[in-house]
C-alpha cells in the first residue's frame, strides 16, 4: 500500500510540474506580442500551417508559452475530413510538430 501511495504522489507531482510550464495566453497578450514584433503574425502562422495541408480549414488556434517559448497550436480539418494538429514556433514560424489527430 505504501508503494502505491508513493507512486500516486510522484505521479501527481509530475503532472502538476508539467502543467506549471505551459500557460495559455489570452487574446490581449497575444495581440501585444504580435504588435511588438515578438511573434510572427497570426496570418503568417496560419498560412504556414495551411501550406502543410492544402485545402484544409483552420478549426482551432491557441498561443501558449511553454518553457519560455511561444508555441502556436493549430488544428486543421482537411478536405477528406481528417483532423491535423500542428505546433509552430511563434517567434520563427517553424513547424515543430505536424501529426494526424487520432
Amino acid at each position: 500500500m505504501k508503494t502505491l501511495t508513493a507512486l500516486f504522489t510522484a505521479s501527481l507531482i509530475a503532472m502538476t510540474a508539467s502543467l506549471a510550464h505551459a500557460r495559455d495566453l489570452g487574446p490581449d497578450e497575444a495581440l501585444r506580442l504580435r504588435d511588438a514584433g515578438t511573434i510572427v503574425s497570426f496570418e503568417k502562422l496560419n498560412a504556414t500551417a495551411l501550406a502543410k495541408h492544402p485545402g484544409s480549414t483552420v478549426t482551432v488556434t491557441e498561443l501558449e508559452e511553454e518553457y519560455g517559448k511561444y508555441i502556436y497550436q493549430v488544428e486543421l480539418r482537411d478536405p477528406q475530413g481528417i483532423e491535423w494538429d500542428l505546433e509552430l514556433d511563434a517567434v520563427s514560424g517553424q513547424v515543430l510538430k505536424d501529426h494526424q489527430d487520432t
